[in-house]
């Protein structure tokens, strides 16, 4: 029997690559590597500045308060789907904010600015992967676009929320957000949990896909302590983060496969799980209920029956809703992405919306439950 030739040693102090072994080895399936821009250059490019800094930190701070118990008011989160087109967009921060002054004694209001969208299977990914809608990918635009949104969002007097998909884009845009959320499809994700422990605003965890709502607990804890873990700092450098834990943390229910799960004894069944938590705060003292996804079955007309079920809930004196998601944008329903002079202004291209109209109207009914809350 003969014996197996062995292959000569290789020399440790030999550390060069040649290039026939990385084309062997290494990026078999990336097409193509573009540069990004360093996150402190574009912060430098569209600086937050005092005025809207102010409006952030103090936003955060009544949301906290509200999500606490220490303010009455009734967090609600309202606006697109996603965003796809800025100028339909910032049409809509405009209106909003009308309506938020108007009813700022009993809402906290803050506009859905999602700019990254979770694909079950394939589709567009939001303004940031593809701001022009066609597919070309164009990151770098996608990310000065978005923050160009968030500052146009804050200069009407709204603050804003915004979900985080990936732990490198919120270095671009976080500073400006008040509100950010973990998708059902990432909320047993470690990479996010460790993500939200370091981000500086309250972060809403909403229950897995299939209902399961102690994922979203379990969420909430790893959130609150402290992590190190890979990332990148301002100068886009490769850096080992270390985070102090989010104390801020609590539990989005949005339905799940099983159906919807904003009933009574689904927000007392799920305060009961977080409370077993043992963390206190937000996470055990109300819950913010999605009135769309899996609890209206992404219908947009069931949508605001359940908006208009849970305001009679409110003013009957329920005390476990400490917010409520809304999607809505100018026109009712959804369209297929496309070019924008293609589309019609102000419909989603995502799930279907209600409309300014109806979401106006629902927001006055919530804001009439909740002085009727406080006067019982």
């Amino acid at each position: 029997m003969s014996t197996p030739a062995t292959e000569p040693a290789l020399d440790p102090a030999d550390r060069s690559v040649p290039a026939e072994v990385r084309a062997r080895t290494s990026d078999l399936r990336v097409r193509a590597l573009e540069p990004l821009p360093a996150p402190a250059d574009v912060l430098a490019e569209m600086p937050l500045g005092t005025s809207y800094g102010d409006l952030v930190a103090t936003s955060r701070r009544e949301v906290r308060d509200v999500l606490t118990g220490a303010d009455d008011r009734l967090l609600t989160i309202v606006g697109p789907c996603s965003v796809h087109d800025p100028v339909a967009a910032l049409d809509y921060a405009g209106r909003l904010a009308r309506t938020a002054r108007e009813l700022a004694d009993d809402l906290l209001i803050v506009m859905r600015v999602y700019f990254e969208k979770p694909r079950t299977t394939v589709g567009w990914k939001g303004l940031i992967n593809d701001p022009h809608l066609d597919g070309t990918h164009d990151v770098n635009h996608g990310l000065r676009l978005s923050r160009e949104v968030l500052l146009g969002v804050l200069d009407a007097g709204v603050p804003a929320a915004c979900e985080f998909l990936e732990p490198t884009s919120p270095q671009y845009i976080a500073d400006a957000v008040t509100w950010g959320a973990i998708g059902a499809r990432n909320v047993e994700s470690q990479v996010h949990r460790q993500l939200a422990s370091g981000l500086s605003m309250p972060v809403g965890f909403k229950n897995a896909t299939d209902g399961n709502v102690k994922i979203a607990v379990d969420g909430c804890v790893t959130a609150a302590s402290e992590h190190t873990f890979f990332g990148m700092d301002s100068a886009g450098r490769a850096a080992a983060v270390e985070t102090s834990g989010n104390p801020d943390c609590h539990i989005i229910l949005r339905g799940g496969r099983g159906g919807p799960n904003y009933h009574q004894d689904d927000i007392t069944a799920a305060l009961e799980v977080a409370r077993k938590s043992g963390l206190g705060g937000a996470v055990e003292h109300g819950l913010v209920v999605d009135a769309s996804h899996g609890n209206s079955g992404k219908d947009h007309l069931r949508q605001a029956e359940v908006v208009t079920e849970i305001a009679a809930r409110l003013a009957d004196g329920e005390q476990g809703i400490t917010g409520l998601m809304m999607e809505s944008f100018l026109e009712p329903g959804a369209q297929q992405p496309g070019p924008l002079d293609t589309l019609t202004y102000g419909q989603s291209v995502t799930d279907k919306c209600m409309d300014w109209t109806t979401t106006d109207n629902l927001l006055h009914t919530l804001a009439q439950a909740v002085r009727t809350r406080r006067g019982a």
